[in-house]
């Protein structure tokens, strides 16, 4: 049985799947600590545990009953000839959700960067939060596990990935949705990630495929914009610093 299972094929499914699921957990992370950023701070962290263990949890339960999972595939009824199953109409209510959440926490960060100190800060509640999360988690948890189950057939290699890329994610969870949330610009560029998966989860459910590359490529090329952006201002600000001070900065020679 080890033999079979830490086969060099099934070794290299299991890398494979967990850095896909390390990949797609990250829409996880982004949205746990969006949602979670509205709690009072000693709550935040609690609810970052307990919703990236819901979402272990929804894809292990997923994974383990495929029957229950084809069957939510089969129409229930028809829109103009369009047929509409359970795991469309589960797909078109998350991917709303998901827009109207992101619109509204942009909204609600530009209104903060405008508002006074004194302004008293939108404080959420935890029972709210984590029904948001297991919402979102369900809808997350149907695509994680579709790709997961078209790349192998093999349950426990699927089940070792996910298990293993959520101890990765709960590892880093804090550290990059403390990241995200202290720096606002991107703060907004997460917050329109999320539009856009949103926006691929609705079309999903409407039948129209999105391929994840033209999100996940421009969105990381938009990251790494802001990323030299970020380090372009601390350089910017270190020489003003060093002026500041008298000290002429070092110049380069050709």
């Amino acid at each position: 049985m080890p033999d079979i299972v830490f086969s060099g094929e099934n070794l290299a499914s299991l890398f494979t799947l967990t850095a896909l699921e390390i990949v797609l957990g990250i829409d996880n992370i982004v949205i746990i600590a969006i949602i979670s950023n509205a709690l009072p701070e000693h709550q935040r962290d609690r609810a970052r545990i307990i919703g990236l263990a819901l979402a272990l949890i929804t894809r292990l339960l997923l994974l383990f009953s495929l029957s229950w999972l084809a069957s939510l595939t089969a129409p229930l009824f028809h829109v103009f000839g369009q047929p509409f199953s359970g795991r469309d109409l589960i797909m078109l209510a998350g991917g709303l959700f998901l827009i109207v959440k992101a619109t509204r926490e942009i909204h609600e960060a530009l209104e903060e960067a405008s508002a006074s100190e004194d302004t008293p800060r939108r404080v959420g509640s935890f029972r709210s939060a984590i029904a948001q999360i297991v919402l979102l988690d369900i809808v997350f948890s149907f695509d994680s596990v579709i790709t997961a189950v078209g790349l192998t057939p093999n349950l426990l290699i699927i089940g070792f990935a996910v298990i293993v890329s959520f101890l990765v994610i709960l590892a880093y969870a804090k550290t990059i949705g403390d990241f995200i949330l202290h720096r606002p610009a991107l703060k907004i560029l997460a917050l329109a990630f999320l539009v856009t998966i949103g926006v691929t989860i609705f079309l999903e459910g409407m039948h129209q495929h999105v391929a994840k590359a033209y999100i996940y490529l421009p969105m990381g090329f938009a990251l790494c914009v802001e990323l030299l952006q970020m380090r372009h201002d601390v350089n910017r600000r270190r020489l003003a610093g060093m002026r500041g001070e008298g000290i002429e900065p070092p110049t380069l020679s050709v």
